[in-house]
């Protein structure tokens, strides 16, 4: 399965009489999607992607099939929802919560994240969708990333390349991350934190002053 080339999830959203968003249907609509979601990561740690049906994520999330096609079109967009809601988190979590420390990604959290869900990479992998997660991934992370850099090194010592820098940066993480689950991920998410920053900011010592 390729995520490339399927649209966005629909946004759906139930709209009182004067035409402005009901807050309570939309908590509600957040609510269905999130039991669709978890439903969905559920199944494919239990069985290849293929082979799971709309119907049972439908079953296992107690969902209608008329609502869940107001939010997605297939099992495959649901997918992409999830693994885009979780990139968005986690590539923008220290700007959202205004974080003073020099760290341009959260690699201590995410790494904990995604070793507790061993289960799910591992079946992502075997689906053939991990290749599609990075993708996205690298995207989400350079952008957080070059933000970061924006918030720690301020306007006046922002490098002319800093889409460059932090596509790279992205990328390195993202290796880091991988070589960290085939390798069991012995070392702790704290130490791999520590590890990838100090080589972002090795690799930053010769920026104009």
């Amino acid at each position: 399965m390729s995520t490339k080339g399927l649209s966005a999830p629909r946004e759906h959203t139930d709209q009182t009489r004067n035409g402005k968003p009901s807050r309570k249907l939309d908590e509600r609509a957040r609510r269905t999607r999130g039991r669709l979601g978890m439903a969905l990561i559920q199944l494919i740690v239990e069985k290849p992607m293929s082979e799971v049906t709309v119907q049972e994520v439908l079953n296992r999330a107690s969902v209608g099939r008329s609502t869940f096609y107001l939010h997605f079109r297939s099992k495959n967009d649901l997918l992409l929802s999830e693994l885009e809601m979780f990139l968005e988190t986690m590539s923008t979590v220290l700007s959202v919560r205004r974080e003073k420390s020099r760290r341009v990604a959260p690699v201590e959290e995410m790494f904990g994240h995604i070793g507790s869900e061993n289960r799910l990479y591992r079946a992502l992998k075997d689906g053939g969708i991990l290749h599609d997660f990075f993708d996205l991934a690298q995207g989400y992370f350079t952008r957080g990333i070059a933000q970061r850099l924006k918030e720690i090194l301020g306007e006046t010592k922002l490098p002319p390349d800093l889409e460059a820098r932090a596509a790279a940066i992205a990328g390195s993480l993202l290796s880091l991350l991988r070589w960290w689950i085939d390798h069991g991920g012995k070392e702790s998410p704290t130490t791999m934190d520590e590890l990838f920053h100090e080589m972002v900011w090795k690799g930053m010592r010769h920026l104009p002053s």
